[in-house]
């Protein structure tokens, strides 16, 4: 048996660049991976994919994601034997933390372990790409470029260490809808991808804050005007920088201090609705 995590992602910005010929969005965003992740525990059976997950009303057919990855890698490489998966669900659903694509690209690489596969990281990515626009960077992690649709990637400098407040309202957002109703002339701002990278190689958290930018807000928060009204109570409660992660709900606050984001969580729980998390950005040198 193999136990992996899959961990969640904010984006530092999202930028939308135009409409593709293949019906997806072009855009250019930094995506940042976080340290509150769903558990998979993956184990060989003679044939057919297993999947159960600790949340009933999560449909665990073929239509979910861990299950097509698991489907889509067994028979690309002609696997003589099945898996067995256990999901055990952290992550908020439709809340614009990549959760169903981390689980995606948890079970991609445990699948490739489980079975000795030898798949490098790029190939893992070449599949990814074809069941989700999110799922390689969440094979990938760490602070990334993200262009194209969201599969072009390109590794940055570690962001500097945050500890991040998330907060989701007891509301859902549908990628799709939020990208469907977008309008450019509707976004007050769009990110300066090219000063973010350079605040990110400074290593500058002063640099980065207010860097952060998203274009879907102008879309969300018109819906939901409690995305508006959380960041605002972040900021009072001293986050560095707020922002809502790709097409919402969820807000998040960056801070610099554990104890600043268990206060600020603390506060969030008292006063809102919302499913607060209290976690860090991940990197290899993180203290």
């Amino acid at each position: 048996m193999i136990t992996i995590n899959g961990e969640a992602k904010i984006n530092l910005t999202l930028d939308i660049l135009g409409k593709r010929p293949d019906g997806y969005h072009e855009v250019s965003m930094v995506m940042q991976s976080v340290s509150l992740y769903d558990t998979l525990q993956l184990e060989r059976i003679p044939e057919g994919i297993e999947l159960s997950i600790d949340v009933p009303w999560l449909k665990a057919d073929d239509k979910n994601l861990a299950y097509r990855a698991a489907a889509l890698l067994l028979a690309h490489s002609r696997v003589q034997g099945g898996v067995r998966i256990h999901l055990t669900k952290r992550i908020p659903m439709a809340a614009g933390l990549a959760g169903g694509s981390a689980d995606a690209a948890a079970v991609l690489r445990g699948v490739n372990a489980l079975y000795e596969l030898g798949l490098s990281v790029d190939e893992l990515c070449e599949l990814a790409g074809r069941l989700g626009s999110d799922i390689p960077f969440c094979v990938r992690g760490g602070t990334m470029l993200a262009t194209g649709r969201g599969e072009v990637l390109r590794r940055l400098p570690p962001v500097p260490a945050f500890w991040v407040v998330l907060a989701k309202p007891p509301i859902s957002v549908s990628t799709a809808w939020a990208y469907q109703h977008y309008d450019a002339e509707g976004a007050e701002r769009h990110p300066d991808n090219d000063a973010m990278c350079r605040a990110l190689a400074a290593g500058s958290r002063e640099e980065l804050a207010p860097l952060l930018c998203n274009v879907l807000e102008s879309v969300t928060i018109k819906q939901y005007p409690v995305i508006a009204a959380y960041k605002e109570q972040m900021m009072q409660q001293g986050a560095l920088a707020s922002m809502m992660s790709g097409s919402g709900p969820t807000v998040f606050g960056l801070l610099e201090t554990r104890e600043a984001a268990e206060r600020l969580a603390a506060a969030l729980r008292e006063k809102t609705d919302a499913d607060v998390f209290v976690c860090h950005t991940t990197q290899e040198d993180y203290v």
